[in-house]
């Protein structure tokens, strides 16, 4: 412990200190400020590919402003596509760790041990990030953390999945210590044509077209004590964090939509689940709900849509294996479903898409 000679969250502590909440479907540019730089080293002009998309290289200039979601995929997805490098995305995550998080990164480096170092990570991210959500399940010794778009309509999803996971993989490191290593990490798009940069970086087994991008690793790793943690800063940073989210507009909706991709994924989305999540009756969440001109069904139905778009755009899991993510009871099932809310069939809909096999 080191907590005699820190100062109250002054210095580089203080210059990460949001002042402002993050809008819904926006979030902090933080962890993509080195975009200019690797354009750059891969000898292309930022500011055309920049501008092309609709952003200002000023964006870049500070880590606390804020970018769409969706502007994000646009970005990456124009990066890759003009570099010519499929994993550009990728190249922006190794670049990033704890440290692109501001205040919730510094609030994890307090914590006492890697699980509530995740765990405050989880709980406090949307302060930083309002278009995803991680999340981290523990089963029979084995841990998975995910992160999981909920945003609609991202562009470009693939290359935030591999940008996110490899900042994920960062932030174990550093939490952990060298010695850590997942025993895999998921991908929920194809294999790339060339796996090296993916081996190299994750230096772990790699597994593509699965139902959400993760690191699995061993359990006993969130009992691991982190290292330099200073009580007084720890307590310091979760009152500017408390007294941010109190200016938060997040409404009942916005967060109904953070948490249920996870929800679905884990088949704990049934209303009544949702309702004691967010600690009310049922009939008290419909209520809150129908005054927002939303129903539970409305929102879980959007919510299916995005991950059955983003899994045919981006895998190669037949129809079955989607259906039997979203929880339906076999393809047709989710091909009804899936014309209801396209005009389409998911078959038709992948081919418009240009998704690739």
């Amino acid at each position: 412990m080191t907590s005699h000679h820190r100062s109250p969250i002054d210095g580089s502590a203080d210059a990460v200190l949001q002042k402002r909440p993050v809008n819904e479907g926006h979030l902090r540019v933080g962890p993509l400020i080195e975009v200019p730089r690797i354009l750059r080293e891969l000898d292309i002009d930022p500011v055309e590919i920049i501008n092309r998309v609709g952003l200002d290289m000023t964006l870049f200039e500070d880590s606390e402003n804020m970018i769409a979601f969706a502007a994000m995929g646009r970005l990456l997805k124009e990066c890759a596509a003009r570099t010519q490098c499929p994993h550009f995305g990728l190249l922006v995550g190794q670049r990033s760790g704890l440290g692109c998080l501001g205040i919730i990164g510094l609030l994890a480096q307090q914590m006492p041990d890697v699980g509530s170092a995740l765990r405050s990570l989880i709980l406090h991210l949307h302060v930083h990030d309002r278009g995803a959500a991680p999340a981290l399940s523990v089963e029979q010794g084995v841990a998975v953390l995910s992160y999981l778009i909920y945003q609609q309509g991202v562009e470009g999803s693939d290359q935030i999945y591999d940008g996110s996971i490899a900042i994920t993989f960062n932030i174990l490191s550093a939490l952990c210590g060298p010695a850590w290593r997942p025993t895999e990490v998921l991908f929920s798009h194809r294999p790339p044509g060339d796996i090296r940069p993916y081996r190299r970086f994750f230096q772990a087994p790699l597994r593509f077209d699965m139902e959400q991008t993760a690191l699995v690793f061993p359990a006993p790793w969130l009992d691991r004590a982190v290292a330099d943690t200073d009580p007084l800063l720890r307590q310091q940073l979760e009152q500017r964090i408390a007294a941010l989210e109190n200016l938060d507009p997040r409404d009942l909706v916005g967060q109904l939509r953070c948490v249920l991709r996870s929800l679905l994924i884990t088949r704990q989305s049934s209303l009544e689940q949702v309702a004691e999540l967010f600690s009310m009756h049922r009939r008290t969440l419909n209520r809150r709900l129908e005054e927002q001109n939303h129903t539970f069904q409305k929102l879980v139905n959007e919510i299916r849509y995005e991950i059955a778009r983003q899994l045919l755009e981006n895998t190669r899991l037949s129809m079955g294996q989607i259906a039997a993510i979203l929880d339906y009871s076999d393809a047709s099932a989710f091909t009804r479903a899936f014309r209801r809310w396209s005009g389409t069939t998911p078959t038709a809909w992948q081919s418009q898409s240009g998704a690739r096999d």
